[in-house]
């Protein structure tokens, strides 16, 4: 498909999200390291190896149940440097702010972001600010960069995925895109849904002490469960199959998404991982993840084949049949992160 302008469905985690990418930026800033369009990018540095990671956060609304656009900054890069198999250090951020943004709220975000960096044990170590006038954004976004030391011997990778691999998710999935829903003006929710935005390195770290098999590790950000696993079934050229019944999701969530005609597949997650490993370690993995908070819900969901179907995402419904996946061609909530 070709644009003239971007729409807001280019910043979805959707096929236009992967058509700007490959199509516009990777022909211009093409190398090696890139083109593997990973959540981090992993660079040998000498004997070490790093790897960094970037994001920017224009949430809407800024404070939400579960969270706010400051906490969510620090757990967003974080959890991109983890599921690379990294150890996170230190982050940089950066504020744009409108003028006439309020003191107090500056204030509570910022220590919001403090204690969601001292849980993650990581530290605030450089960043910036800019000031534009009235109109020119929307009250406040925030840029984060971050890296981490990658100590894991295993390749983690969309590249490792291998067949007969096992499929797992670390918890119920599109509480974001859900808790963000109920507060949007106009729609009039009541709920007490809650984002997931936490820290996910120190359940990375548990899982990776247990397995030196983990092939491949993403967090469902924008576009939710559905779209990085049908990403990563293009990228890896293998099908991956995934239960739905298997799948948790929370009845309130999949309230919301009855009413509003939305799939809890393609709502936003901010603390949640898929993960991909041998079928033989998926159940020591899984024991671990349930042993840990941020993975109490966690479930074995699918698997990964060869063959016919290469490069596609099949759905096992729950009443027997089987569909395909594919990216989400709009933008579900427009501004989930």
């Amino acid at each position: 498909m070709k644009f003239d302008e971007i729409l807001l469905e280019h910043g979805g985690g959707g096929r236009l999200s992967n058509d700007l990418i490959t199509g516009v930026f990777l022909p211009h800033f093409r190398n090696a390291c890139l083109e593997r369009l990973e959540d981090s990018a992993v660079l040998n540095l000498g004997d070490k190896k790093i790897c960094f990671s970037t994001d920017s956060y224009v949430v809407d609304p800024i404070f939400f149940p579960g969270g706010d656009i400051g906490s969510l900054a620090v757990h967003g890069t974080v959890n991109d440097l983890a599921v690379c198999g990294g150890k996170p250090l230190c982050l940089s951020t950066g504020f744009i702010l409108e003028e006439g943004f309020g003191m107090k709220d500056l204030k509570k975000i910022i220590r919001s972001m403090s204690e969601a960096a001292a849980l993650a044990g990581v530290s605030i170590v450089t960043g910036d600010t800019k000031v534009v006038p009235r109109g020119a954004a929307d009250r406040l976004f925030i840029n984060t960069s971050g890296i981490g030391i990658v100590d894991y011997k295993g390749s983690i990778s969309v590249k490792s995925i291998a067949d007969g691999d096992a499929v797992l998710v670390s918890g119920t999935i599109g509480d974001h895109g859900a808790a963000i829903l109920t507060r949007r003006e106009g729609l009039g929710f009541k709920s007490d849904i809650l984002s997931d935005s936490a820290p996910l390195n120190g359940l990375v770290e548990k899982i990776l002490k247990t397995s030196p098999n983990i092939h491949c590790m993403r967090d469902a950000t924008r576009g939710g469960l559905g779209a990085i696993l049908a990403e990563m079934a293009q990228q890896s050229g293998l099908t991956i199959s995934v239960r739905e019944q298997d799948i948790p999701v929370r009845d309130d969530v999949r309230g919301v998404c009855e009413i509003l005609g939305f799939d809890p597949l393609f709502l936003a997650c901010e603390g949640k991982i898929a993960l991909f490993c041998p079928a033989d370690d998926a159940q020591k993995v899984l024991e671990i993840m349930k042993g840990h908070e941020y993975g109490r819900n966690a479930a074995i969901i699918g698997t990964v084949a060869a063959g016919k179907d290469q490069g596609r995402l099949i759905l096992k419904t729950a009443i027997g049949g089987s569909r395909e996946i594919d990216l989400p061609l709009g933008e579900l909530v427009p501004r989930i992160c």
